[in-house]
């Protein structure tokens, strides 16, 4: 259920985002902060009451990948500049090639294994669109942090930042492809064999 609030959290984030008034921004940000606690919350209940199912686990990332991309699309509507197209395009297609191969994974019955890259990508990810977003806000009002927010966007340290997420995340995705590549090879293999007595 916290997933699924996750996903529709994530379009409605994304429309007040992109509008030109702070204050449908503000609220937008904290949609996304209530969205990322769910995101905690889905977890430690599952785990709390063993109440773990295969939906659940291939529904929860779903539901971060949808708000991540979410996230990320906004970006660009700050500033371009800083925050290409192109770089969101990388993310969202090495995101959306992992989402596939874990729909092949259960298709097959396969457990794909993670790496800690993969979960410190996440954290990265978040951390980082949490920390642009606030400053979207911040630059379209006038409060005693606007300023400091105009001089961090003009230091070009957040395009730098961008540019690392994307190393990190395309990193990831060929670690995942590599650790999982057993799912690229054909699956009746050992039954096609021949039994050697």
């Amino acid at each position: 259920m916290l997933s699924t609030i996750r996903i529709i959290l994530a379009p409605i984030f994304l429309m007040l985002y992109v509008q030109e008034e702070a204050v449908w921004r503000a609220l937008s940000v904290g949609i996304f902060a209530v969205a990322v606690v769910t995101d905690f919350f889905d977890g430690y209940i599952a785990r709390l009451y063993g109440a773990q199912t295969d939906y659940g686990v291939f529904l929860d990332p779903l539901a971060d990948k949808f708000l991540t991309f979410a996230g990320f699309i906004c970006l660009p509507f700050i500033d371009a500049s800083q925050f290409p197209w192109w770089a969101i395009g990388v993310i969202v297609f090495r995101d959306i090639l992992i989402t596939a191969m874990r729909v092949l994974a259960d298709y097959r019955d396969i457990t794909m294994e993670t790496r800690l890259t993969a979960k410190v990508k996440t954290m990265g990810q978040m951390f980082f669109l949490y920390t642009v977003l606030l400053v979207g806000v911040f630059i379209e009002t006038n409060v005693w942090l606007s300023s400091y927010c105009i001089e961090l966007m003009q230091s070009g340290i957040l395009s730098w930042l961008m540019m690392a997420i994307v190393v990190l995340t395309v990193y990831s995705g060929f670690e995942y492809i590599y650790i999982n590549k057993n799912l690229f090879s054909y699956p009746n293999n050992a039954e096609t064999e021949t039994d050697p007595r």
